[in-house]
């Protein structure tokens, strides 16, 4: 590993961490000794990174420091270049225009040897064995999800009956065959999950939810015993 792809990998590791971390623990993940560690932490200093700490108490890493994502591994550039053709092949429109806007600022401000690398990835999308329709409504599920707004739908079940529902979206899902909604819904009073392309209308409410997004997220994650990512 180069130092400038240690010294991003130490950014990365920092900002993982809310309070301090010991330097031992550092330089375990890293493979470096204390006394280099150390003075990677002084250099990142001097490049303007706000860490608090000093050995053997531990550095913590205030928010506000970015360096330019100009490193990347090719495992890295890989993931990004086959999850951007992901989204761009099977998302809406918008997202997947977005996810190709993505990858051409990131490919703007790569050294030329990376960004002949992300050009020549050889990791492709396969076609869907069942493309999956326009579906109209998953920008607005998206905007509800980010502003935490209520929103009201009309759904149609797996019987064709059709009711109207006020729901909490607050996750999307993204599968071969479907986009599937999540979302607490006050008619049955408990969390739901409905089809992108069953909800005939989706209109987002000015009110927002009374539950943060992430403790309903968490929430979920519980009852349906699903790990933490």
């Amino acid at each position: 590993m180069s130092r400038s792809q240690r010294l991003l990998t130490l950014i990365q590791i920092l900002r993982r961490h809310r309070f301090p971390v010991a330097g031992t623990v550092l330089a375990q993940e890293l493979g470096i000794t204390l006394r280099t560690l150390y003075r990677d932490i002084g250099t990142l200093k001097e490049q303007g990174a706000n860490i608090e700490g000093a050995a053997g108490l531990g550095f913590v890493l205030h928010p506000g420091f970015m360096l330019p994502p100009l490193m990347f591994s090719e495992d890295e550039i890989e993931a990004l270049v086959l999850g951007s053709r992901w989204v761009a092949e099977r998302a809406d429109e918008r997202l997947g225009q977005a996810a190709r806007n993505a990858l051409d600022k990131i490919s703007a401000v790569l050294p030329s040897g990376l960004r002949d690398e992300m050009d020549a990835s050889a990791l492709l999308i396969g076609p869907s064995a069942s493309p999956l329709p326009a579906d109209i409504v998953q920008p607005l599920i998206r905007k509800a999800i980010r502003a935490e707004r209520k929103a009201e739908i009309v759904y149609t079940d797996l019987k064709g009956e059709q009711s109207c529902r006020t729901i909490w979206p607050f996750a999307l899902g993204y599968f071969d065959d479907a986009r599937v909604l999540v979302a607490w819904c006050e008619l049955r009073e408990g969390f739901r999950h409905f089809r992108s392309d069953r909800i005939s209308t989706f209109t987002v409410a000015q009110e927002r939810y009374p539950r943060r997004r992430q403790a309903l997220l968490r929430a979920w994650r519980l009852q349906e015993g699903i790990s933490p990512q």
